[in-house]
């Protein structure tokens, strides 16, 4: 029989809260090369479920082979040079991998041909107005966020409006797509856009719609990271 000495035994102490480490993170594949999670936005992002991948489109013929000596978020300047003709927008969204984590430290490119649809590359014969920018680069925040200053998509021939886009890691390539405009007639007859399914057209096409700082595009990606 247990003997009592008259006190009570203490209770034993709750395990303190795990805390996520590095090596944890790493572990559980949330924490790549240069993939710095948001703290906060992890318990909510894992709680909506896979997210879908944004659809892959082909680099097409006209990504650079020489980088410009301008590279940044703004396509309508050019060095010393500024672009005035097509109408300028922002193209912003946010890139998250598919449980919706942002992809803090990854790059997203763009490019695009002018108002003229030409495209600073040599087998469009050089022909892009020298103060378009024509292929920006800007580096994601922890909040996954990008914004580019750039001119609403010029068709070209055989092609409705688009603007090419590419996200990376340090390490490796994650996607290659194309983002087109809502309600542009030409969609129909593009021969990318018109194999895409309803679905994919939908992750694709944006409306580019008046907000405070002038017309804008929101489009949102998300990649296997």
């Amino acid at each position: 029989m247990p003997v009592h000495t008259g006190s009570t035994p203490s209770s034993p102490r709750p395990a303190p809260a795990a805390v996520p480490t590095r090596r944890r993170l790493l572990r559980q594949g949330l924490w790549g090369s240069a993939l710095v999670v948001a703290p906060a936005l992890v318990p909510a992002a894992l709680a909506q479920g896979a997210l879908t991948p944004t659809p892959r489109q082909t680099e097409g013929p006209y990504y650079p082979v020489r980088f410009p000596s301008d590279s940044d978020g703004d396509l309508l300047r050019n060095g010393l040079m500024r672009y005035v003709d097509g109408q300028p927008v922002w193209v912003e969204g946010r890139v998250t991998d598919m449980q919706g984590v942002p992809l803090a430290g990854g790059t997203v490119e763009i490019w695009q041909c002018d108002a003229d649809g030409h495209y600073h590359h040599p087998g469009d014969g050089n022909k892009a107005a020298p103060a378009f920018q024509g292929f920006g680069r800007v580096v994601l925040g922890r909040d996954g966020r990008y914004r580019f200053r750039t001119i609403r998509p010029a068709p070209y021939t055989g092609r409705t409006p688009h603007i090419h886009f590419k996200v990376r890691l340090p390490d490796r390539e994650l996607l290659t797509t194309q983002m087109y405009v809502a309600g542009n007639p030409g969609n129909t007859s593009d021969f990318l856009w018109s194999r895409l399914s309803a679905a994919e057209r939908a992750a694709l096409t944006v409306p580019f719609a008046p907000s405070a700082d002038g017309v804008r595009a929101e489009f949102a990606l998300v990649v296997q990271a």
